[in-house]
């Protein structure tokens, strides 16, 4: 037994019930035989651990335990019982199985019926009853809620696990021509060191140089991907072109962009992050000015989507709702940053709340990180890009390798 099994509460009650059948038998509380009160009252206490599965039969001796024994303890239990575990037709029936044992007490000990006695039985069993039966509906909610809250927590994590899969393919497809550019590039620069092999030891070494700076860059822009393999085409469209279909769209943005020319699996997270902050801030706070920052310094790209919040937002100076400060790396906090987002206020329009699951999945795949809170009045989007700058030994390849494209 455990300590919130209900056994040790039904064996507690039996105790108790058994003990006030000893008062019964001592006092005495019935003008029957002690033989009787002894039997009756005993039988109607044991009849109790029954009251869950079967309180039919704990009412039934309940009652007939008062008639004999003059003991109300186990009647008072098996029809709190009746509310509480039996259909509500069946406890009517049983309430008034127990109306009936009362009345039966008290013509055995008065020997008479005043009808003053019924009327105060019936309420009293009526009370009794009914607790039971607000007992029982009030766990009857706490069980569907329970269920509710589980079932909507495995749908929000199903929901978040294809949010991350989309994301993930559609890097995939996004790497899948540069891969493939890298690949025949390769193969390009391999048939060309082959040709010129007699050309001397300078021409070797940069044939060489040229292959391996163009495996590297491939390997790098592999990693992004984990490894994920798929086949078709998608295209992002550079920042200049979002802010334009945005303004185009009647949002008012302005972009600084600091950043220059980046890498481009680099330059597709920066994409993505705008993309899904102007996203956000035409959904939940429309008609709100709209600024787009992009630095850069030795080691990352950071990247800032902010906007003025709507009216209804949270405090400022603190994440909104939980939302996600810190490594992308954690799919709650994302959907978390996600609801954080609906509470700023704005349009109610509908929305998955998928993008930041995929937004964090794609931050998470390079290593960065991210937050999304209200700062000083206003709802901001900040990503930090890591940018991998090559090493010593590529510099010169890479330079040969722009001197023989040219």
């Amino acid at each position: 037994m455990t300590k919130n099994d209900p056994r040790i509460a039904d064996g507690l009650i039996v105790a108790g019930c058994l003990f006030l059948t000893a008062l019964a038998v001592k006092t005495p509380w019935s003008v029957l035989p002690l033989p009787v009160v002894a039997a009756s009252g005993a039988a109607a206490s044991v009849a109790l651990w029954w009251r869950r599965g079967r309180p039919q039969v704990a009412v039934v001796a309940g009652a007939l335990g008062y008639v004999f024994s003059g003991n109300p303890g186990p009647l008072l239990v098996a029809l709190y019982g009746a509310g509480a575990y039996a259909s509500r037709r069946s406890a009517a029936l049983l309430g008034v199985v127990g109306w009936a044992g009362a009345v039966g007490w008290s013509w055995t000990d008065a020997g008479r019926f005043p009808a003053w006695d019924a009327a105060y039985f019936a309420v009293g069993v009526t009370v009794i009853v009914g607790l039971g039966v607000h007992i029982a509906t009030r766990r009857e909610l706490q069980e569907a809620w329970r269920e509710r809250a589980e079932r909507a927590d495995a749908e929000r994590q199903f929901h978040d696990e294809q949010a991350r899969a989309a994301e993930r393919n559609r890097i995939a497809r996004e790497m899948h021509d540069v891969l493939a550019h890298k690949v025949s590039l390769i193969a390009l620069h391999a048939g060309a060191l082959e040709l010129t092999a007699d050309g001397g030891a300078d021409r070797v070494r940069e044939g060489a140089g040229l292959i391996r700076v163009t495996a590297r860059e491939a390997l790098t822009e592999l990693r992004t991907v984990l490894g994920i393999l798929q086949t078709g085409i998608e295209t992002s469209a550079s920042l200049p072109t979002l802010v334009a279909d945005a303004t185009r769209a009647g949002q008012e943005v302005t972009l600084d962009d600091r950043a220059g020319e980046l890498p481009a699996p680099v330059a597709r997270v920066v994409q993505r992050v705008v993309q899904e902050g102007l996203t956000n801030a035409r959904k939940h706070a429309p008609g709100t000015a709209v600024r787009v920052v992009v630095a850069r310094d030795e080691s990352a790209v950071t990247v800032s989507v902010v906007n003025a919040l709507a009216a209804g937002a949270p405090a400022e100076g603190a994440p909104a709702d939980g939302a996600l400060a810190g490594p992308a790396g954690s799919a709650g906090s994302a959907g978390s940053a996600g609801s954080a987002r609906s509470a700023g206020g704005g349009l109610d329009l509908p929305g998955s709340g998928s993008g930041l699951v995929g937004l964090a999945e794609r931050i998470r795949l390079v290593d960065g990180e991210w937050d999304a809170r209200a700062v000083d009045g206003e709802w901001r989007v900040r990503a930090t890009v890591p940018v991998a700058a090559p090493s010593a030994e590529e510099r010169p390849a890479a330079s040969g390798s722009a001197e023989a494209s040219r």
